[in-house]
């Protein structure tokens, strides 16, 4: 128990310190307002109303509830690691979003070598964060809050240079971030716990189970993740109808996950009732199912398929792969990232590729250059002045036809495994180092390994009859 005691003694303290340190530097130098927020940029005739905020804060606070409390709450299911859950995931989000406003800021500077902070800028530092966040679900209860740290101090980087070569050199749709955010954190996250496997654990852990109250727990925090999916999906959409099939998309998708996964689990269990994980998991695969599609014309038809394929495969990763992962492969994924992020996330990338496959100007009209701007006809096109007439302010594109643009998406689809892969690799071996304080298998998913703790919390909740009011007590 020594190291763990040092490092958040030593450790902690003093990797938070300098990191702050480090960080206010930075933005001391390179940070500054964006014209949104400069005050002397506003004149006379700016509207306050026309400010980004109205538009863009509501989603902002949306993503904000998912990334601290929707995961924090899910991540507390385990019976003896509720403050492990909820503490870890508030402290290291806090810190990847302010590390990654900085690192994602790095391939945004401006002509003054500047980054223009506002509003936008910190929703794709909550995106950031919340792959973190479920890279860290495959290690939970294993791991120190220093390793945790160090995780996203590394793992920020790596997303952040995948996000720009993606979007700058193969520039593919990916609106809800179903690739460079769900596949990216998955695989990077089974890279780490690959590196950092206990074979021990394989055997099964005292303390790795749930209890009433934890379950519960768990349940609100998967309730306030689906609530909120929509604006998660649909906040980089193309304002207007986009954004709109967006949202529509999210919910139908959800819905259907969630129908599917009460069905599957009373029918896949021999009592016949139902599991608190599938409900707290597999309801949300629907989210992740028509992620790259999103706010494409794939029909509402076409969500809600795609949310109980989402599910259904989930359902089976949870129940088959996720056993033969850490038997066979040496991947013990502590709370099944690879089924809700990678299994689902691969099928909406496939029907994301094969959504631009069809796309057609019949079904879309004009603004189907909107949506896959890419495939708009480059500068000098005599098409593109005809578009323009009819879509004023329409950008040149790059002139892609639907199976150029699909190849590109496959590419970016395998480029992001490798390179996550890679990198959860290497950041799994930094954190295996000796000075990071990683938990002994007997003290793995134990808050009192970290925290000053209640004496009774191993002790469940009795009822006593004296909690119902007898007729003598009624009567006084």
């Amino acid at each position: 128990m020594r190291q763990p005691q040092m490092s958040l003694r030593v450790g902690l303290p003093v990797f938070v310190v300098v990191t702050q340190l480090f960080i206010v530097v930075l933005f001391a130098l390179f940070v500054t307002y964006d014209d949104q927020t400069d005050a002397k940029l506003q004149g006379n005739e700016t509207v306050a109303m026309d400010n980004a905020l109205y538009k863009d804060y509501p989603f902002f606070a949306d993503i904000q509830v998912m990334i601290f409390i929707g995961f924090g709450c899910l991540l507390a299911f385990f019976r003896q690691y509720g403050f492990g859950g909820m503490v870890f995931n508030f402290l290291t989000a806090t810190f990847a979003i302010q590390w990654a406003i900085l690192v994602q800021g790095y391939f945004q500077f401006s002509h003054d070598g500047k980054i223009h902070l506002g509003v936008t800028n910190l929703i794709n530092a909550e995106f950031a964060c919340a792959a973190v966040l479920i890279s860290f679900g495959a290690v939970l209860g294993k791991t120190s809050p220093l390793q945790l740290l160090v995780m996203a101090l590394l793992e920020i980087p790596v997303y952040a240079v995948t996000e720009w070569a993606v979007l700058t050199y193969l520039k593919i749709n990916d609106a809800a971030g179903c690739i460079l955010i769900h596949v990216f954190a998955c695989y990077f996250g089974l890279g780490v716990t690959f590196v950092l496997y206990r074979p021990r654990l394989n055997e099964g852990h005292a303390k790795e189970g749930s209890s009433y109250q934890s379950d519960i727990l768990s349940a609100m925090g998967t309730l306030f993740l689906w609530v909120f999916w929509p604006s998660f999906n649909s906040v980089l959409a193309l304002k207007g109808d986009d954004q709109h099939r967006a949202v529509l998309h999210t919910f139908i998708g959800l819905s259907a996950s969630t129908l599917t996964a009460f069905a599957l689990s009373s029918m896949l269990n021999r009592t016949g009732k139902l599991t608190m994980a599938d409900i707290q998991n597999v309801t949300l695969a629907g989210g992740v199912a028509v992620g790259a599609s999103v706010d494409m014309m794939i029909s509402p038809a076409g969500a809600y398929a795609l949310g109980m394929m989402g599910c259904a495969a989930c359902m089976l990763g949870y129940r088959y792969l996720t056993p033969f992962l850490a038997r066979r492969l040496r991947i013990q994924d502590q709370c099944g990232i690879h089924n809700l992020h990678g299994l689902t996330g691969l099928i909406s990338s496939t029907a994301g590729i094969c959504a631009i496959l069809v796309a057609s100007e019949e079904v879309y009209g004009p603004s189907m250059y909107e949506t896959f701007a890419h495939m708009a006809p480059v500068e000098g096109d005599p098409k593109l002045l005809e578009l323009q007439e009819q879509i004023p302010g329409l950008q040149p594109g790059l002139g892609r036809t639907a199976l150029e643009q699909a190849i590109y998406q496959v590419a970016a689809l395998l480029s992001t495994i490798v390179v996550s892969a890679i990198g959860g690799v290497i950041t799994g071996f930094v954190l295996k180092l000796p000075y990071f304080g990683s938990p002994p298998d007997e003290l793995c998913f134990d808050d009192d390994l970290f925290f000053e703790v209640p004496h009774n919390y191993e002790a469940p909740i009795t009822f006593s009859n004296k909690c119902r009011p007898t007729t003598e007590d009624s009567a006084a």
